[in-house]
């Protein structure tokens, strides 16, 4: 099950950070979310639980507009602060994914590219997002890989995705 958060600090309560109303999916003709109409408030993180095939993960990959082009039509409305994400520009959905919106895929070890090492799939995205190379990059590498619990990260920056733990205890 996907789990989106959205970490972005208002000080108003009363703002909706995501209002979905009347989402629709279908690929090829067949109907994967109906009707769907949630808000998410600042702060609040969001569990879509349900059976499988259900449209949870349709759902999350919809806000980010990850579906697949072909075949895919999408009908409805998803605002992030306001601001319509359904045919955005592709700009715009760059700057928001993996800096102000961001979605933990069930399946973690096909989310890193087993190719490259740790430090470079996590420093690629702090350049992207936040412009950090270097030791100021490398700096928050470590800050990031000890918050999610990874053990002696410094260590860990030159593995590859398979050299994490699996819960044998050393990741």
């Amino acid at each position: 099950m996907p789990l989106i958060h959205a970490p972005d600090a208002v000080n108003d309560m009363t703002d909706n950070l995501i209002e979905i109303r009347d989402l629709n999916v279908a690929f090829h003709g067949q109907s994967a979310v109906r009707n769907l109409c949630l808000d998410i408030r600042p702060g609040e993180c969001l569990a879509l639980v349900g059976e499988s095939g259900s449209g949870k993960s349709v759902t999350a990959h919809s806000i980010l507009q990850l579906l697949p082009e072909t075949g895919t039509e999408t009908t409805g409305s998803i605002r992030y602060h306001g601001k319509e994400l359904l045919g955005a520009d592709p700009k715009v959905l760059r700057e928001l994914r993996g800096n102000r919106i961001a979605m933990i895929f069930q399946e973690p070890m096909t989310s890193l590219n087993p190719l490259h090492s740790i430090e470079k799939q996590i420093g690629e995205t702090l350049l992207l997002h936040k412009g950090l190379t270097g030791k100021p990059a490398q700096a928050r590498i470590l800050e990031l890989l000890h918050l999610v619990g990874i053990q002696k990260p410094a260590e860990r920056l030159k593995a590859y995705p398979h050299q994490l733990s699996g819960g044998n205890g050393k990741g």
